[in-house]
């Protein structure tokens, strides 16, 4: 009988959600990051941008989602996390987050992944890797 914590290897799940104002409003009050730029449409207009922008985090959370809840799944333990910011995500955007499992270390539950969050174009706008711990 293979064991199950190499069986997923190879397995990719993945989240789709469309970032909202409120969502965004919300992440703002809970994280105290107030950038006008996150909250404010006149503010925003005026930036390279042209229009509010998510918060980064907010969308790398959604990474957090698809490890937490899909792959490995609830048990999984964060031990870090690699981001590079591509791309803006702006507010009604659709965001999907990628996990993939590259592989795992040797005599230890310790699994490195690729992580990347896609727009509705399929555009690049986060991506990287972690290691989790899991064991089932």
């Amino acid at each position: 009988m293979k064991n199950k914590e190499v069986d997923i290897i190879g397995k990719e799940e993945a989240l789709t959600v469309t970032i909202t104002s409120e969502m965004v409003n919300d992440f703002a009050k809970l994280s105290g990051d107030l950038n006008p730029i996150h909250i404010d449409e006149e503010y925003a207009k005026q930036t390279i941008f042209g229009k509010r922008i998510s918060h980064g985090m907010l969308v790398a959370s959604l990474i957090s989602n698809v490890i937490a809840n899909k792959l490995p799944g609830p048990g999984t333990i964060y031990m870090s996390q690699d981001l590079s910011f591509r791309k803006p995500v702006f507010i009604n955007d659709e965001v999907t987050a990628v996990v993939t499992v590259l592989e795992k270390k040797k005599e230890k539950p310790i699994y490195k992944l690729k992580t990347v969050c896609v727009n509705q174009n399929n555009e690049i706008v986060i991506d990287g890797e972690s290691y989790v711990r899991y064991k089932k």
